[in-house]
């Protein structure tokens, strides 16, 4: 009983393995972030493509209304008018918002101090920046774009280049499976990088356009293809197209270090932009509170307008005015770490989690 228990388990465990590769031959996939993400298109253009600022100003709306609207239909007006709840919940937003601001002011001495140093790391830096552009320059064999955008879709002209030579390289090959596979892998490549070349076109570091067309391009799993038909096919793969396949599996390779730089310094100018917007909403954000807090206090606000008490407008749009920085670091922070979710790995290593 023990040994067929075993070799039952052996049998799951195996068809399992199998269930969990029999994808890996797949050549064309999905390419653009949104396709892998198996989520919602409304869901990552709030949390990526839109504007900071108008997801800011959409939260603040929602936030606005239902402080309205809670307080319409529960009746909770009368708590406003006759307690002592407008001082407590302004006095402790005046407290939040000193006390984010100072925050908010640390987290961007952090990132500032990042490009601080003694002159042998700045050295360093350079060097190592130059390296880089010297090889890709090298792989190119021109000069390399100093435009973030230009000098992504330079990568991948040069990859897509590659590619087209590896599938003329084998054209002539008596391994129908190797030209089906190169053909195919091919025009997978091509059409991920014609959509990247458009998502580039045009974009300006600062925006978040740069990164989100960085994103698109499903670099590992084309690098696993790449070794995946080096491996099977290798004994139809003359020198020639081996050398082909490992320039092309260089040019990839080097889609890596290039995202995580431009990636890297996206973070860097959004949090400093962050701090600014901060610091910028935080002094009329003081403002509301220390004269909601003053000038309103404990005493009742009467009448209503279109059928809804006033207390209720003032309180919930001073509330959302003193509410503005956090919506800010929430709108910021929402995008950051998304893409920080998916781009944890680099290289041929993709990572699926479950969606909670």
């Amino acid at each position: 009983m023990s040994i067929e228990a075993d070799d039952s388990v052996d049998a799951d465990a195996e068809s399992e393995t199998e269930m969990e590769t029999s994808g890996d031959t797949e050549i064309s996939t999905a390419n653009t972030m949104r396709e892998r993400a198996e989520e919602s298109r409304l869901k990552l253009y709030v949390l990526l493509s839109a504007n900071r600022l108008v997801v800011t100003a959409a939260l603040g709306l929602l936030m606005f209304g239902a402080f309205v609207v809670v307080g319409s239909l529960g009746g909770f007006h009368e708590n406003l008018n006759t307690g002592d709840t407008k001082a407590t919940i302004f006095s402790t937003m005046l407290g939040a918002i000193i006390t984010g601001t100072t925050l908010i002011v640390t987290i961007s001495q952090l990132v500032i101090s990042q490009e601080n140093g003694p002159l042998g790391d700045q050295h360093e830096r350079m060097s190592n920046t130059m390296d880089f552009r010297e090889y890709i320059g090298s792989m190119a064999e021109e000069p390399v774009p100093v435009d973030p955008s230009a000098f992504l879709r330079k990568l991948v002209d040069e990859t897509q280049q590659r590619a087209e030579a590896l599938r003329d390289s084998v054209s002539g090959s008596d391994d129908d499976q190797l030209r089906e596979e190169v053909d195919e892998f091919t025009d997978s490549l091509t059409g991920n990088a014609d959509a990247v070349r458009e998502e580039l076109d045009g974009a300006r570091f600062g925006s978040f356009d740069v990164l989100y067309g960085a994103l698109d391009f499903n670099y590992g799993w084309k690098i696993f293809q790449v070794e995946r038909i080096a491996d099977e096919h290798a004994d139809a793969i003359d020198g020639d197209t081996e050398t082909l396949l490992s320039e092309l599996k260089t040019a990839l390779s080097m889609w890596g270090p290039a995202r995580e730089h431009i990636k890297t310094l996206y973070f860097q100018w959004a949090l400093i932009d962050l701090s600014q917007l901060i610091l910028y909403v935080s002094v009329p954000a003081l403002v509301v509170a220390g004269g909601m807090l003053g000038f309103l206090g404990t005493g009742p606000l009467p009448g209503s307008t279109f059928g809804v008490r006033n207390v209720l407008w003032v309180v919930g749009a001073g509330f959302t005015v003193t509410a503005l920085p956090f919506l800010l670091l929430v709108s910021y922070i929402a995008r950051i770490a998304t893409v920080a979710k998916r781009t944890l790995a680099i290289g041929p290593l993709i990572l699926r989690g479950s969606q909670r």
